[in-house]
């Protein structure tokens, strides 16, 4: 029984997204690539930012931690400093990840930590009855872009690329198996991992909706796409938004191999918390007195 629980990943809350949200596809998504690859679930940790989004980590039966508004990289970071060996999953929004938390996304990346980072990038602020994010397409309206966006939309997957993430992929919560594979892979890979996801806001964007990203998606995979080549991956980033929004690529763009920053960084290598001599009971007891 014991040994069935460690890889039973669906906790027993109750979701709060809408009905027909596309983070449900990415609950499922996460699951299923969690339990493809068996790493029992008191090994993972899931953090989550603010938004509609975040409240993804109360789906898994693992250890989660809600934190801030953009902040939740930070955050993985000190959990993957503390303990490596630990499999720590990032999960946010798109307002919370490329907009707040852009500068979190940039320096993570380049930092190069062994973290994996999902996106659900449904281009509206959900949380907040909807306004325009980051990723939005210009034109677009909202309540607080009356007359459209005019601002260009943000291109996390370019910007992941020149950034320094060594697995750069994007995925659709209407296509499960295809999106867990692309999480299943990021997790396996020895690095940073950014996995936009398009997770549809059937609330709140009337625009970017299912069928429509139907419409306009195709994979890499079935294209001859070499991920390995850094010019050919940064050339299939910029087809979208950048160059229109007629044909939308998914799937993993961009792999390289370099040293995480926990193996680089030699006090970490050596001497992380989880390996360092536990403190007694009654010096945390001593520590903790000193504060009530």
């Amino acid at each position: 029984m014991i040994q069935e629980l460690q890889f039973s990943y669906r906790s027993d809350q109750k979701p709060v997204f809408c009905p027909g949200c596309g983070d449900f596809g990415v609950t499922a998504a996460v699951i299923k690539a969690l339990t493809d690859l068996k790493i029992p679930r008191h090994n993972v940790v899931v953090v989550t930012g603010i938004g509609c989004s975040s409240s993804i980590a109360h789906q898994f039966a693992t250890y989660g931690i809600h934190s801030l508004h953009g902040r939740l990289l930070p955050v993985a970071m000190g959990v993957k400093l503390a303990n490596p060996k630990l499999t720590v999953i990032g999960a946010g929004g798109d307002g919370d990840g490329y907009g707040i938390g852009l500068n979190h996304l940039i320096h993570t990346a380049r930092r190069n930590f062994d973290l994996t980072y999902i996106v659900m990038n449904n281009e509206i602020y959900g949380l907040t009855v909807g306004q325009y994010s980051p990723t939005s397409l210009k034109g677009m309206k909202t309540k607080s872009s009356p007359y459209g966006a005019v601002d260009n939309p943000v291109n996390p997957i370019a910007l992941a690329i020149t950034a320094g993430a060594t697995y750069v992929a994007r995925g659709f919560s209407g296509d499960i198996p295809h999106l867990a594979e692309l999480i299943k892979n990021g997790i396996l890979h020895k690095g940073f991992a950014l996995i936009d996801v398009f997770s549809p806001c059937v609330t709140f964007n009337n625009y970017n909706t299912y069928d429509w990203f139907r419409e306009r998606i195709y994979k890499l995979d079935s294209s001859n796409h070499n991920p390995k080549d850094i010019s050919k991956a940064l050339e299939k980033a910029l087809e979208f938004p950048n160059n229109g929004i007629d044909r939308i690529p998914i799937g993993l763009f961009y792999e390289a191999d370099r040293p995480t920053y926990e193996e680089e960084d030699i006090t970490v290598s050596k001497m992380s918390v989880s390996e360092a001599d536990k403190p007694s009971r009654e010096l945390i007891e001593e520590i903790l007195s000193r504060y009530r």
